[in-house]
C-alpha cells in the first residue's frame, strides 16, 4: 500500500466533511483528554452537553482534582461508566502532584496515569503534542482491519497487536493530530459496522476489503458472551418528608446513591426482611412496578416496592434525603424510574401535611 497517498486522501477527506464537535475546536490537552474519556463507550451526540458542562464546572485539572468526589459523579451522571469518572479525578490529582497541574506530554508518560491506556495516551500526544503515535479505538481497528485485510480474530492478543503495528504505520509524520482525528471520524461516519458506506470512503481504492467484497464480515470477532439477567428488589423507603439512600461500595455504580436494592429479592415480603436487617423496619405500602436497565454484561430486571417507615436513624452507608436533595445527589440512570417515583411519593406526604 502507498501509505503517503493513504494519509493525503483520508485528511483532504477530513478537512472537507469532518463533523463540528466542540472538542475538535481546542488543542488544550486537559479538554482533549476530558472528551476522549467521555467518547468510550459513548456517542459523540451524547458526550456534546456533558463535555461543555463538565469543563465550566471543572475548567482545568486543579479545579477537578480539588472537587468532593461527589460533584464528579453528579456531573457524571447519565453518562454511565461511573468508574471513568472515578478514574479521571484521580489521575487529575496524580497530574496536580506530580506534574505540576499540567498533563505530561508523551505518550509513555500518560500511559502512567489511572484511566488512561494506550488508545486515550495515543489521542491527547498526537493531537496535543503532535507525537507520531496511533490511537487505536474500536473505529480505527475497524478502519485498519479492513483495509488491510485482517480476516483473523481481532479479539486475540496477537492479532490485536498487529492491528495496532499497522494503524501506526499508516500515521504521516506531519499533522499526527487531524490524522488521529481523521482516522477516528472515518470509522464513526462511513466504514461503521456492519453496513460500510464504502462508496463514499476517500481510501477505498487502497482498501483491501473493498476490493475483496467483504468488508460488512470484517473485522472477525469473536461472538460476545450473552448478558445475563438478574432479578433485584428495590425498595423505596419513605419517612418523614424523606427517602432512604444508600451510597454503593460495589464496583458497579460504586460511589453513586441508590434506594437499597436487593438481588434475588423481590417480593413485598422479602424486601422487608432485607430492610430489618439492614435497621430499617418498614411497613409495606405498595407495588411501584417494574423497571430495566442494561448494563454491558448483565442486566437489572427490577421490581419496585414502596414501604413507610418510623423515624429511625440511618444505618451505615446510607442517608435519609428530601426533594431536593435526591435532585442534587449522583444516582445512576439505572434507578431513574425509582426517583422518579420516590419524587411522587415525597410531593404526596407533602400534600397531606
Amino acid at each position: 500500500m502507498n501509505k503517503t497517498e493513504f494519509s493525503e486522501a483520508l485528511l483532504s477527506w477530513y478537512d472537507a466533511e469532518h463533523r463540528p464537535l466542540p472538542w475538535r475546536e481546542t488543542r488544550d490537552p486537559y479538554a482533549i483528554w476530558v472528551s476522549e474519556i467521555m467518547l468510550q463507550q459513548t456517542r459523540a451526540e451524547t458526550v456534546i452537553s456533558y463535555y461543555e458542562r463538565f469543563l465550566a464546572r471543572f475548567p482545568d485539572a486543579r479545579a477537578l482534582a480539588q472537587a468532593p468526589e461527589e460533584d464528579v459523579l453528579k456531573a457524571w451522571e447519565g453518562l454511565g461508566y461511573y468508574s471513568r469518572a472515578r478514574n479521571l479525578q484521580s489521575a487529575a490529582r496524580k497530574i496536580v502532584q506530580e506534574y505540576g497541574g499540567n498533563l505530561p506530554d508523551t505518550c509513555a508518560e500518560l500511559r502512567k496515569l489511572p484511566g488512561i491506556g494506550p488508545y486515550t495516551a495515543g489521542a491527547v500526544a498526537s493531537i496535543c503534542y503532535g507525537e507520531r503515535v496511533a490511537a487505536v479505538d474500536g473505529n480505527v481497528e475497524r478502519v485498519v482491519a479492513r483495509v488491510f485485510g485482517v480476516r483473523e480474530d481481532v479479539t486475540q492478543p496477537a492479532v490485536k497487536r498487529a492491528v495496532a503495528d499497522r494503524a501506526q504505520s499508516l500515521v504521516p509524520s506531519l499533522r499526527t493530530g487531524d490524522f488521529t482525528n481523521a482516522m477516528m471520524e472515518l470509522g464513526a461516519t462511513v466504514c461503521t459496522p456492519g453496513a460500510p458506506r464504502c462508496l463514499l470512503c476517500p481510501v477505498r481504492a487502497l482498501c483491501d476489503a473493498f476490493e475483496t467484497g467483504d468488508a460488512e464480515q470484517l473485522p472477525v470477532k469473536k461472538k460476545a458472551r450473552p448478558q445475563r439477567s438478574i432479578q433485584v428488589g428495590v425498595a423505596v423507603v419513605y419517612s418523614g418528608g424523606r427517602v432512604l439512600l444508600q451510597r454503593r461500595s460495589e464496583r458497579l455504580l460504586g460511589g453513586l446513591w441508590v434506594f437499597p436494592l436487593f438481588e434475588d429479592a423481590v417480593t413485598d415480603r422479602a424486601l422487608c426482611a432485607r430492610l430489618e436487617a439492614l435497621g430499617v423496619p418498614a411497613i409495606y405500602d405498595a407495588p411501584l412496578g417494574t423497571a430495566r436497565h442494561v448494563f454491558t454484561h448483565i442486566i437489572w430486571e427490577m421490581t419496585l416496592h414502596a414501604f413507610q417507615a418510623e423515624n429511625v436513624p440511618a444505618p451505615d452507608g446510607c442517608r435519609w434525603a428530601t426533594a431536593d436533595e435526591l435532585r442534587a445527589l449522583p444516582l445512576p440512570t439505572a434507578v431513574k424510574a425509582a426517583r422518579k417515583d420516590a419524587l411522587r411519593l415525597l410531593s404526596r406526604q407533602e400534600e397531606e401535611i
